[in-house]
């Protein structure tokens, strides 16, 4: 509960700082509370000692091993996309401090959902990260596209949180409660009605179209798009991976074996999602709509990992860091470039070896990490879930995942290809503050480190 409390107090220092006219003040101030935070949290993990009261909240919030390894990853996720607010705010600096402040709130929403022992904290966690998406998509509302992009995110995922809660009212009016330790106690002992299974079902297809598994995956590249770049950049990294894995918590409780037709239909969603998301990219001209299907064909790959339930989630963190660095990595440099260009195209990017060798190499560096190209961490996340898909029979699905891996290397070298081999189509300078270098380099520097030491992650116990 300690570690909720910090976050958003973080959140309201930003209101209160800017208040005081200190705008240049408030995002130094939180990055650094953020790394903080991170740095806590990652040595508790470690060490298992206790230095900051991460404490738990009595059949409510439970910060296991699980919940403290994604909470660190999304508090350093945060850092490094926070850092880029005042750039990508710079025409607006009074909505400074509201982004910063429902980043935070955003984030603290992400923790509770990875960290609830109760599905009421799940709710709650899931409602105070939707409801900052919804303000934060439509934030820029001299933009149409935004607007669009708002009022499209706000309609489905309200729906979709309607029929989680719609699922969490049967699942309470089968197990009569809520807390996670006892409807356990009543699956163990083979009590649950019919409607138990149907209310987890509906649970299950609300956090699909979070996580934007086909068929629910429609409306990602629409509001992806019209968002503003900072915020599509939280969208596709932070919010993806921590619906990834509540998805996988949940799961992980409420559905103690998977059976037979369970396991067809992760399968065959998880083909759909990853056949569906790459072959989409390959028509794309727009480098947001073309990540946007990027990161639902990860999510396709991510959700292999919910056929080897209740073994190994560390290798679900593995993957869910590495995609995520990779995403920051290749989204700061579309924010320096379409910034600079006030266009989306792939064409924009024309040019930029030789006018930013650095940015070039760091969005080549990240379109070889999602593309599975070793040395790089993207490599070494799909052949640890290829590796468990052997271990349990799933051939299918390992050949199904390579030959996805191998088409989307076609549009991810186009893009490499468009910057190293193609002339600029203008000589208008790309400028952008030195923040976002940093952030880019940041982000696939640990990509890298991750694809070198693979143990810092996988060696933990979740």
């Amino acid at each position: 509960m300690g570690l909720l409390i910090a976050i958003v107090s973080l959140g309201l220092l930003c209101l209160v700082l800017e208040v005081l006219q200190l705008r240049k003040v408030f995002v130094p101030v939180t990055v650094a509370g953020l790394l903080l935070l991170f740095g806590i949290t990652s040595y508790e993990l470690y060490t298992d000692n206790t230095i900051f009261n991460i404490s738990d909240l009595p059949e409510m919030l439970v910060f296991d091993q699980y919940g403290k390894a994604f909470a660190a990853l999304f508090m350093l996720l945060t850092a490094l996309i926070l850092s880029m607010v005042p750039f990508c705010t710079r025409e607006r600096p009074t909505q400074r401090a509201d982004y910063s402040s429902i980043f935070l709130f955003l984030l603290s929403g992400a923790v509770a959902m990875v960290s609830f022992s109760n599905l009421s904290m799940f709710f709650i966690g899931l409602e105070v990260l939707s409801i900052s998406l919804y303000l934060l998509s439509a934030s820029n509302v001299k933009n149409k596209w935004s607007n669009e992009a708002g009022i499209k995110y706000f309609l489905m995922g309200s729906f979709a949180s309607s029929i989680i809660l719609f699922g969490i009212a049967l699942v309470y009016g089968a197990t009569g409660s809520f807390d996670m330790h006892k409807i356990a106690e009543v699956l163990q002992a083979g009590n649950a009605p019919l409607w138990y299974n149907i209310g987890v079902t509906m649970i299950l297809i609300g956090m699909m179209f979070k996580v934007a598994a086909v068929p629910f995956h429609f409306w990602a590249p629409d509001v992806y798009q019209g968002a503003p770049t900072v915020v599509t950049t939280l969208m596709s990294t932070l919010v993806k991976v921590t619906a990834m894995a509540t998805l996988y918590k949940l799961m992980d409780t409420m559905i103690p074996e998977l059976i037979q037709s369970q396991r067809i239909v992760i399968l065959v969603i998880s083909i759909l999602t990853m056949t569906v998301g790459n072959l989409s990219a390959m028509r794309q001209i727009n480098m947001k709509r073309l990540l946007a299907f990027s990161g639902i064909s990860h999510a396709g790959f991510m959700l292999m990992s919910l056929l080897y339930l209740h073994k190994d989630p560390q290798i679900l963190l593995y993957y869910a860091a590495a995609y995520a660095l990779a995403g920051v990595a290749a989204f700061a440099v579309i924010i320096a470039v379409c910034h600079a260009k006030g266009a989306q195209d792939i064409g924009m990017f024309a040019g930029l070896g030789r006018k930013k060798p650095l940015m070039a190499v760091v969005l080549t560096f990240a379109m070889l990490s999602m593309a599975g190209i070793p040395i790089f961490s993207g490599f070494w996340a799909k052949l640890f879930l290829f590796s468990q898909m052997v271990s349990i029979g799933e051939y299918l699905l390992v050949i199904v995942g390579v030959l996805n891996s191998i088409i989307s290397v076609f549009f991810y070298f186009r893009v490499i290809n468009m910057m190293f081999m193609q002339p600029s189509e203008d000589d208008k300078p790309i400028e952008y503050p030195a923040v976002i270098g940093y952030v880019a380099t940041i982000a696939i520097l640990l990509n890298i480190l991750l694809g070198i030491f693979p143990s810092v992650i996988t060696g933990l116990t979740l």
